[in-house]
């Protein structure tokens, strides 16, 4: 069979402000160390970047924790290394429920055979801590698992408290922190938090591919006393534990040499920003960038006191068509925002402001083209909204 090569262009996709529930904008210094030459996945040179990940990924945890590693992967293997790697047939588990990405930890848990309690809350609030308290009364959970920073809905949930919670009743703690790591304070041995997982492609600014996670010591007792095999041989954190590991390092998998350059070196740009300037810029960003909408007079998904800095959830208004906004963005001013999923679609915008994204000039670029187009579309939206962002930009300077 012939083939014309010619009716292949180059990959072209024109420049995106990536204001979406992920990825995020890539800093030109990652996607250049990812162009760096590849070498063999047991290179000595491959291996001492593995270790560098491991300590850069331990400073951004805020953890001692040895197990914490890449795992070659986008977000969702992260959720599930970590699920499979906790929960065998017959364990109870008890899953905060209250988003599409809570849901899917559910779906996980149950396929691994556990005998999952799922605790619904309201979607864009954050969990009702004594539902929590019930769920687990006299179950004595094996693990109870939370999303820190929702995606589909923008809403944070009290992690610190659900944590205490957890082992009150002896269970561990697992948080999926992937819209959080990176744009918010993330302390696991502050926070009590036994187990966590992330994705490189938000707050971090690096491309999707890997997935961060954490296991503290207590959760590594109990994967090396479970009673049969992890059910994944690839997310198998007994085996990883061999490749990652400074000593006697033993073949897994061929790791994906230029992503873990590319995590690198995104670690090192949020290493040499720090930790607090870069939450400040974050939470800065979002008031900025709510009091703006506001301005206009659209409203947002969830209560001031709940919402995350990096994942904005506003409302659609009456009159305006969320396909047609969304593609007006797109096309006209190069700006990429997310639908609502699952019960919020057709009712919310996801505006993310992640990592590299997250700047004034995002937030003034977006204000400017959502109020162009809602005009366009014959939305009734009051002005001002450039003024009042400007204020609390002033306000901070």
């Amino acid at each position: 069979m012939g083939i014309n090569a010619n009716e292949f262009k180059d990959i072209d996709p024109g420049e995106r402000i990536l204001m979406g529930p992920g990825p995020s904008n890539v800093h030109p210094r990652v996607m250049q160390a990812m162009s760096a030459p590849c070498v063999g996945h047991l290179d000595p040179y491959y291996l001492s970047v593995m270790d560098e990940v491991k300590v850069l990924l331990r400073f951004l945890f805020q953890t001692r924790n040895e197990m914490t590693i890449s795992v070659s992967g986008t977000g969702t293997a992260g959720m599930e290394a970590c699920l499979a790697n906790i929960i065998e047939p017959g364990d109870e588990v008890v899953i905060c429920v209250n988003g599409v990405f809570s849901a899917r930890m559910c779906d996980i848990a149950n396929r691994l055979g556990g005998k999952v309690t799922s605790v619904e809350g309201e979607w864009g609030r954050a969990m009702d801590q004594e539902k929590v308290r019930k769920a687990v009364k006299g179950k004595g959970p094996k693990l109870v698992a939370a999303v820190h920073a929702e995606t589909s809905t923008g809403a944070c949930q009290p992690v610190v408290d659900l944590a205490e919670i957890a082992h009150e009743c002896g269970a561990l703690f697992l948080a999926d922190m992937v819209t959080s790591l990176g744009g918010m304070d993330v302390a696991l041995d502050r926070m009590g938090i036994d187990i966590a997982y992330s994705g490189t492609q938000k707050c971090i600014s690096c491309p999707p591919g890997l997935a961060p996670v954490s296991f503290n010591e207590r959760s590594m007792e109990v994967i090396r006393k479970r009673k049969k095999p992890v059910v994944s041989l690839y997310l198998d954190m007994g085996l990883l534990k061999t490749y990652w590991d400074n000593d006697g390092r033993a073949y897994h998998h061929t790791g994906p040499i230029n992503m873990n350059y590319a995590l690198r070196e995104a670690l090192r740009l949020i290493a040499e920003e720090g930790l607090e300037p870069r939450f400040a810029r974050h939470l800065l960003n979002h008031r900025a960038l709510v009091a703006g909408v506001e301005a206009m007079g659209l409203s947002m998904l969830v209560p001031e006191g709940e919402r995350l800095p990096t994942l904005n959830t506003i409302r659609i208004p009456d009159g305006a068509d969320d396909a047609k906004v969304r593609r007006a963005l797109l096309e006209d001013f190069g700006i990429e925002i997310g639908g609502g999923l699952g019960e919020l679609a057709g009712k919310i915008w996801r505006v993310g402001l992640m990592g590299h994204t997250s700047s004034r000039r995002n937030v003034t670029l977006f204000l400017g083209a959502l109020e162009t187009v809602l005009k366009a579309e014959g939305v009734n939206v009051r002005p001002g909204a450039l003024e009042a962002a400007s204020e609390i930009y002033g306000e901070a300077s």
